[in-house]
């Protein structure tokens, strides 16, 4: 539906679209441009107050204003309002979306066309490094609520004209801005079309969770998918990195992190503090996370079959020494324990920071030391689990971290019903699931270990320096742009 000439009319059509006088944040006024009357909308907090003073300042004054009246926008937009964000427009949707986004909408008696102001400022938290992603050495910076601060930390590391932020519009409702972020002549043009056509059929009436949201919309998953098939950062430097392998970046509005896109199993298993520390420190760090995967998968649930089910094996290598326990018992113990400390971190990275050292330090050492002495659970079990938990910590992701421990809780469970043959049923359903985990666009999962990339695969395994580990001579993929 597009403008009337009547200001009148524009007037009363406003009112009627936003509940104006209704709700307190909707702001307007009145206003004379020399002779010509004028009516200004704007959201309150959303717009830069100091901007709007000095435009309406300049528009007002009489030496500025030399014509009664104004007899083309155009030419007046152009030659009278200085602010360099300013546009006609004569559509009621872009007028209703703009003002919704941040940006003020002047409607003129007189013209069919309104002009939109986009003084838009949004509430924001200062930029600080992200909790889950600390490192010892490198930027303290990470990424916020607000998209536009997040692209500008992306092009203050990656200063070329290449660099693309194309946006969209997704959700019937709450419209919320979505940016895609690539490097011309780097990205696989193929894969981009594919990620355009996948957010313009999107059918969804809001991003309730922002970047999750649109992480689930991409890539539907069964329930016995645990891991994640989409990347998340909240760092900058990580998200260039792979901008200059190549990947896409997915920047939501109101989401302090990127989606990084197409995404592989073994990116979970990288961390930013390889690349800050020596080549040989930061090689030895990514093995013994690398190990930390099976250990944390494996440990207690191979704890429980050998202490279960093979007593002989236990007692020869000590793993079981102290008591003779039944199956079930032990089966009891290791279950407890498993959901005691998972109980115990939930509580810790929740609670607030003053207290998360003091939730550690009960769970951790009074309550396993009374429920030891009742008889709730062994030492043994606890030191196994004490063990994998601080494997599942040692990963980078926590997303990776948290699918891993549901399928431990599976083995365990599958492995004290049915012993020797629900480890060796359980592992196989394991397998299968990992191996069936989707991903975007089809693209593998597990991608350079199939479709086979030896180069590639040995700079996952092992920390390469800077000179030799070069984006443009390590991560080569089979590219066919058109």
């Amino acid at each position: 539906m597009n403008l009337s000439t009547s200001l009148e009319c524009n007037k009363k059509e406003a009112c009627r679209i936003f509940p104006v006088g209704k709700s307190f944040d909707l702001i307007t006024r009145d206003l004379y441009l020399g002779r010509t009357k004028a009516w200004f909308l704007g959201i309150n907090g959303m717009c830069k107050t100091e901007v709007l003073q000095e435009i309406f300042s300049d528009l007002q004054n009489p030496l500025y204003m030399k014509e009664d009246s104004i007899q083309d926008i155009s030419l007046y937009m152009e030659s009278k309002i200085g602010f360099a964000q300013a546009e006609l427009t004569d559509d009621w949707d872009k007028i209703v979306f703009s003002v919704l986004s941040g940006p003020s909408v002047l409607f003129v008696d007189g013209f069919s066309s309104a002009i939109l102001l986009d003084t838009r400022t949004y509430p924001t938290r200062s930029v600080s490094e992200p909790d889950t992603e600390r490192v010892t050495l490198g930027s303290r910076d990470g990424f916020v609520e607000t998209m536009l601060s997040n692209s500008n930390l992306i092009r203050r590391r990656i200063r070329d004209p290449r660099l693309t932020f194309s946006i969209k519009s997704i959700g019937t409702d709450s419209r919320t801005d979505v940016a895609i972020a690539y490097i011309d002549g780097y990205v696989d043009n193929v894969l981009l079309e594919k990620l355009h056509a996948h957010l313009d059929s999107l059918k969804v009436t809001s991003l309730t969770m922002g970047a999750k949201s649109l992480e689930e919309l991409l890539v539907p998953k069964k329930w016995y998918h645990p891991l994640p098939s989409i990347q998340q950062t909240q760092r900058p430097d990580v998200a260039c990195s792979y901008l200059m392998e190549g990947n896409l970046l997915l920047l939501v509005d109101n989401s302090p992190f990127a989606l990084i896109l197409p995404s592989t199993i073994f990116q979970f298993t990288q961390s930013p503090e390889d690349y800050y520390k020596s080549p040989i420190v930061g090689s030895y760090s990514r093995l013994l996370r690398f190990f930390c995967i099976f250990i944390s998968l494996f440990l207690l649930p191979v704890f429980l079959l050998i202490g279960s089910y093979f007593p002989d094996i236990a007692d020869t290598f000590s793993l079981f020494p102290v008591e003779q326990v039944s199956s079930s018992r032990l089966f009891m113990y290791t279950l407890f324990a498993e959901l005691a400390l998972d109980l115990f971190q939930y509580s810790a990275s929740h609670s607030p920071s003053s207290y998360a050292g003091s939730v550690s330090i009960v769970g951790g050492l009074i309550l396993s030391d009374v429920a030891i002495d009742l008889h709730w659970v062994s030492l043994e079990v606890m030191f196994y689990t004490a063990a994998s938990m601080l494997s599942s910590l040692a990963l980078y992701s926590t997303a990776f971290a948290e699918g891993l421990r549901c399928y431990r809780i599976f083995l365990l469970i599958t492995t004290g019903v049915f012993g020797f043959w629900g480890f060796l049923i359980g592992s196989c359903l394991i397998l299968l699931s990992i191996l069936t985990t989707p991903s975007f666009a089809g693209k593998s999962f597990f991608w350079p270990l199939y479709p086979f990339n030896k180069q590639a695969l040995i700079t996952l395994f092992f920390r390469r320096p800077t000179y030799k580990a070069q984006p443009s001579n390590v991560w080569k993929r089979e590219r066919k742009n058109p």
